[in-house]
């Protein structure tokens, strides 16, 4: 076979140039259609009902829904890898209790909020090392830490434990002024830092770097020289500790612990992750995507409680006529790039 017959043509070379430079925009195409359809949502919105278009309705996404932020965040990790995390609802509702039953045994807020992140952590870890080790999916290992974080809510009582403790009803009742008319709660502020510190580490460090890598393919970043087993139990730490952070907002929401809070909050955390662009497969996805997928998921329960006639169970409807949406998109672009 002879070199002109292998070679390929001057056009072929242009095209495939000009193709490897349309394939990386490729990548925010899913945060690009989440982004306009949120200012879609929201423009129909405020031409439907009075009042919706407000600053305040627009921080309001944020202050209800502060926790399921830095629950995406750390669900944005793991999926990332190529894994799943269907503790984190679970876990959620375990930091309630804890804080709420030790706040009610008069043991100090710093003291509390500690003993709660590590307890997150460390069954996240459990989780890591249980999925590398002995080699269990993902989906069988989280599931299995689903159950037991939820039993023991139940080991800690079986009713809700009101909370009155000064810090935590300081926290719930605090508004941070940012404007006219305009406030936050303390929890925005700390959900924004824990995306801050996200953003980071996934676009600035060898850690963030390695999470990519491990998601486009593990037996790649060993070749590389990268610490994949490490990352690999991190990302599940993380998310641990993501959703003891959420544990801890929703109790400055609810100022109570219930061992059936957050019920099937973990769904909601994926879905938000998914829409805001992060391929289920993982390798690809941006931890500002799944902000944007949770504020669109607020967005259409904002929509609801102000039309006051649909039932509640249509967010539930609309979310999962999205999620199908963006799951075919995803593997549209998928196919694309191929």
């Amino acid at each position: 076979m002879s070199v002109q017959q292998i070679a390929p043509s001057a056009p072929e070379v242009a095209a495939r140039s000009a193709w490897s430079r349309l394939v990386p925009s490729t990548r925010y195409a899913s945060v690009i259609v989440t982004l306009v359809l949120l200012v879609a949502m929201f423009a129909a919105g405020s031409a439907q009902y009075r009042g919706f278009f407000s600053g305040q309705v627009v921080l309001n996404l944020f202050v209800d829904n502060a926790f399921l932020i830095v629950l995406a965040v750390g669900m944005t990790f793991v999926i990332l890898t190529g894994g799943i995390d269907l503790s984190v609802g679970s876990v959620v509702a375990l930091s309630t209790m804890i804080a709420a039953s030790l706040a009610r045994s008069g043991w100090p807020p710093v003291v509390i909020v500690l003993i709660v992140l590590a307890v997150g952590s460390t069954l996240g870890l459990l989780v890591g090392l249980v999925i590398h080790y002995f080699h269990i999916q993902p989906f069988i290992a989280t599931l299995a830490a689903m159950f037991l974080a939820r039993g023991l809510c139940y080991v800690i009582s079986t009713d809700s434990i009101s909370i009155t403790e000064r810090f935590f009803t300081t926290m719930a009742n605090s508004r941070i002024p940012v404007g006219p008319d305009l406030f936050i709660s303390p929890s925005v502020i700390v959900a924004v830092l824990v995306v801050i510190v996200a953003f980071y580490v996934l676009h600035y460090s060898r850690t963030g770097r390695t999470v990519y890598a491990i998601g486009n393919g593990g037996e790649s970043a060993l070749l590389m020289g990268l610490p994949v087993t490490r990352t690999r139990i991190t990302v599940y730490v993380v998310s641990g500790f993501c959703s003891a952070i959420a544990g801890i907002l929703f109790t400055f929401y609810t100022l109570s612990g219930y061992s059936l809070t957050a019920v099937g909050t973990e769904l909601d955390a994926i879905a938000a992750v998914v829409i805001g662009g992060t391929i289920l497969t993982g390798g690809s996805g941006f931890v500002l995507g799944s902000v944007l997928g949770v504020l669109l998921l607020g967005l259409i329960q904002t929509i609801i409680s102000f039309d006051g006639t649909l039932s509640s169970w249509w967010t539930r409807i609309v979310i999962g006529s999205l999620l199908l949406v963006f799951i075919a998109l995803q593997r549209l672009l998928t196919a694309w790039k191929r």
